[in-house]
């Protein structure tokens, strides 16, 4: 009973040095990455650290781009989308966090996302013609993952629309810091 009580305090430990260092790295994360979210963008970055997100494709010839999500996430909406013909790549990271990928049900898309973690495809098991618009899902999940799916319920849409509206809602009261006069310093 002992061995088996050091083990799981040693399992509890290693998880919280890893949150702590994922939140360090999360931080970090959040300087560096400039999201690039235009609705009409073919090639996009998106970031949901430390908050909910939400994205809304109406691009005509999406490509693919990055999606981070740290300690957050939310929903990356493509079913207004066109695919490139040659088809589009997404590359995705979560960690303590992640994210729904809409597509329409017409769409093949193939999953590769390894880790403490993962990604599925909800969507009903269906045999899809070859030259169908064909997305690619790759990254890494570290207690975290992907779902993809054609729907997304309606009080989920809810409860994200009321965190995102929440979190601009505290942006709005948190002292904003001139960055010419940082530079100056």
């Amino acid at each position: 009973m002992r061995f088996i009580g050091r083990l799981l305090g040693l399992a509890a430990l290693g998880l919280g040095v890893t949150a702590i260092l994922a939140a360090l790295a999360a931080r970090n994360a959040r300087r560096r990455i400039v999201p690039l979210d235009a609705p009409d963008a073919d090639e996009v970055r998106l970031a949901a650290i430390f908050e909910p997100f939400s994205f809304r494709s109406t691009a005509t010839s999406f490509r693919g781009g990055t999606a981070d999500f740290w300690f957050g996430g939310g929903v990356i909406d493509l079913r207004d989308a066109t695919l490139d013909p040659a088809g589009a790549h997404l590359q995705v990271k979560a960690v303590f966090g992640g994210g729904q990928v809409l597509v329409p049900e017409t769409w093949r898309v193939d999953l590769r996302v390894l880790g403490v973690g993962g990604a599925g495809d909800s969507r009903p098991v269906a045999e899809r013609p070859d030259d169908a618009p064909h997305l690619t899902i790759e990254g890494t999940a570290i207690f975290g993952g992907f779902g993809v799916a054609t729907e997304f319920p309606e009080a989920a849409a809810k409860g994200l629309e009321e965190a995102i509206a929440k979190t601009a809602a505290k942006r709005e009261h948190e002292p904003r810091v001139d960055a010419e006069a940082v530079a100056a310093v």
